[in-house]
């Protein structure tokens, strides 16, 4: 069967940065599972999927544009350190959901001065190009219920790992 949307698609890979260290990976004997064609994986990722066969291992480098964007300075804010009260569980690294005008966004903080804490809502990987080796273990149908929920259930799925 091959990779379409509303499929359920099994991969095994290993994501590499620029120079060549690995930055995630799923096993086969443990693989990825996600619902194809809704947005659940990096568009590159999964437009680099669309059409491949079970079984099928391929190579494929994602631009920023395609993974997970450039660097958005918009994304960078100066809070005030009175807002965090007490400051005994801020450090560098801490990450938290900051409530702005139009969304929801999770920040890092990445710096802490005198008065202010400094906190960065892009991806850590945002203007990075990314390097996947990617094996398709599995493509299935999906049931109507990963189908009405938006992503895939079971072994790998939305219930059992926190990839992508």
């Amino acid at each position: 069967m091959k990779v379409a949307k509303n499929t359920v698609v099994s991969i095994a890979y290993t994501l590499k940065d620029a120079e060549g260290n690995v930055l995630d990976a799923a096993e086969a004997a443990e693989p990825l599972a996600y619902l194809h064609g809704v947005g659940n994986l990096i568009a590159g990722m999964e437009k680099a999927l669309d059409d491949r066969d079970s079984g099928e291992s391929f190579e494929v480098i994602i631009p920023p544009e395609e993974g997970y964007g450039k660097f958005d300075d918009d994304l960078v804010w100066e809070l005030d350190k009175e807002q965090f009260g007490e400051l005994s569980d801020v450090e560098l690294g801490t990450q938290f959901v900051l409530e702005t005008e139009e969304e929801q966004v999770l920040v890092t903080v990445v710096e802490i001065k005198d008065d202010v804490v400094v906190v960065d809502g892009n991806h850590e990987l945002a203007d990075e190009t990314l390097y996947f080796e990617i094996t398709v273990v599995d493509v299935r149908d999906a049931t109507p219920e990963e189908l009405d929920h938006g992503h895939a259930h079971g072994p790998g799925g939305a219930h059992d790992h926190d990839h992508g």
